[in-house]
């Protein structure tokens, strides 16, 4: 399943692509075909990426919004003479450019109502701008209220947005927490250190497409192997105390971390 970053990008691209212009949009597979006629041939006012959720906006106060789940995948192409048919959910096209949906969990229209209960339900974003930092208090305060193990706190998509399995591996391997550390058992600064660490790391997804977390490598191209301290690194040396690498399961999801460094 793709995580927040992936989405923040493909927001990026609809927004470089088709906002302010016309959106011509149909369902070749025909599940979304009625739907779609909703929006077709309006404007789009922007696109709007929270956690693994993307909104499209329309000018006839309705957006589309798209959840890719595990086999969901955008397609964008520039040449639209070389369109591809198929399993395709929805089709979103100009005269420039064209984009795929295929094998998306969620595809749906909803109205303004509908879409200011989403996001009230959603937790805070860090590919999102957070200038007066109210996003930030919104995470501290859901983790410092619960009793859930913040491995599992990090993964649930209404106490932050678009951490995934990678992420949350990563990230508190970095700050030397223990993923079965309780919320509330967690200092402020060490909240506000997964909140902060999680805005730095993906806004480097966001730039690169790569979920690379190693500090030594945030700025290089990297290969996959390389990119990260202990995500599928199980029963190799930990990159910093030298112990293993454990993987297990939480919540019916891999877990991997370094039990001799993250208390």
């Amino acid at each position: 399943m793709p995580e927040g970053h992936s989405v923040q990008r493909t927001a990026n691209d609809f927004n470089k692509k088709f906002k302010g212009k016309v959106v011509h949009v149909d369902s070749p597979q025909g599940r979304f075909a009625a739907e779609a006629k909703l929006i077709d041939g309006q404007v789009l006012v922007g696109a709007k990426a929270i956690g693994k959720q993307l909104f499209l906006k329309f000018d006839n106060g309705l957006t589309c919004r798209v959840h890719l789940g595990i086999y969901g995948k955008w397609r964008f192409i520039q040449d639209i003479d070389k369109v591809m048919f198929g399993q395709v959910r929805a089709r979103f096209y100009n005269e420039e450019f064209l984009a795929d949906l295929r094998g998306p969990t969620i595809c749906e229209v909803i109205d303004k109502k509908a879409v200011k209960v989403i996001e009230n339900r959603l937790g805070p974003d860090p590919t999102n701008a957070d200038p007066r930092g109210i996003q930030k208090q919104r995470f501290i305060e859901r983790v410092q209220n619960s009793s859930s193990p913040i491995g599992i706190l990090l993964m649930n998509q209404e106490v932050i947005s678009g951490i995934g399995n990678v992420y949350r591996a990563e990230i508190l391997f970095r700050a030397q927490i223990s993923p079965h550390a309780t919320g509330k058992s967690l200092t402020l600064e060490q909240i506000t250190e997964l909140w902060v660490d999680s805005v730095k790391l993906m806004k480097v997804g966001v730039a690169t497409g790569f979920m690379t977390t190693r500090e030594e490598r945030l700025k290089k191209r990297t290969k996959k192997a390389d990119r990260n301290y202990v995500y599928k690194r199980e029963g190799q040396k930990c990159l910093r105390c030298g112990g293993l690498v454990s993987i297990e399961l939480m919540a019916t999801r891999k877990l991997y971390w370094c039990q001799g460094c993250q208390f």
